[in-house]
């Protein structure tokens, strides 16, 4: 099994929302984040072995994409 987290900041916080599943989690930090939703997914799926990987999607801004080398 495969739960799909799109994260994302909201100016504040990293949010996490799964896609598909009643999960959400914040953190300070990505890194936070990451130890967060592993937690909430441990939660929220807690009795089902194994325990479902956990794919994150994050928006990356890139800045000006016109300026890149080769």
């Amino acid at each position: 099994m495969l739960v799909k987290m799109e994260a994302y900041h909201d100016g504040e916080l990293w949010c996490a929302r799964a896609i598909g599943e009643d999960i959400f989690s914040q953190g300070e930090t990505f890194e936070d984040l990451i130890a967060n939703v592993k937690e909430a997914v441990a939660l929220h799926f807690e009795g089902v072995t194994p325990l479902p990987d956990v794919l994150m999607l994050s928006e990356v801004k890139l800045g000006d994409a016109a300026t890149a080398t080769s």
